[in-house]
């Protein structure tokens, strides 16, 4: 880069080492130290260490640094005309409440320009397929070459019953 000025939407490549052993919390109302360290499996000490704090009181939109650990693994998105927290989701194999969490989001509403962090899905060895009118599972498994068997134990199901658009996790067999 020859300038510091950067424009919606440009792609900029970021180094993984940044924010690698912290987030970013935004302190809500009714939040107190003990329930984020509890939430981000971490302890009061080490949030008030982080974040130079004498105390145990918190202001509401205070932003606190919260120790993570190491083996988050996620990618930097930049938001695009017509994006949804979904949609983001089923393309990077994740959740929306994965995103919301490891973004500190409160509601779905997106702008584009935003920068997220997507969780790196710890399990690669499958897609996400929405059933259509007319799908079952029979048929979804001999078209990716996997069984019904492993199509359930994958998504907990108890029945071969589906929905229109129920996603669901199919096992990719690379044999």
């Amino acid at each position: 880069m020859t300038s510091n000025t950067i424009t919606i939407g440009q792609v900029l490549k970021i180094p993984t080492d940044i924010e690698k052993t912290y987030l970013t919390y935004t302190v809500q109302s009714g939040d107190t130290l003990y329930a984020i360290a509890n939430k981000y499996n971490t302890t009061v000490d080490e949030i008030k260490k982080l974040n130079n704090l004498s105390s145990n009181t918190l202001s509401i939109g205070q932003t606190l640094k919260i120790p993570v650990e190491d083996n988050i693994n996620y990618i930097s998105y930049i938001v695009e005309r017509n994006d949804t927290l979904y949609a983001i989701a089923k393309k990077y194999n994740t959740t929306v409440n994965a995103i919301k969490e490891l973004n500190n989001l409160t509601n779905d509403i997106l702008t584009i320009g935003q920068v997220l962090k997507i969780p790196i899905s710890s399990e690669p060895n499958y897609i996400y397929y929405t059933v259509l009118k007319d799908d079952t599972l029979y048929a979804i498994a001999r078209k990716y070459n996997t069984t019904v068997d492993e199509i359930k134990r994958l998504n907990n199901l108890t029945s071969n019953i589906l929905s229109i658009g129920q996603i669901l996790k199919i096992p990719l067999n690379n044999s």
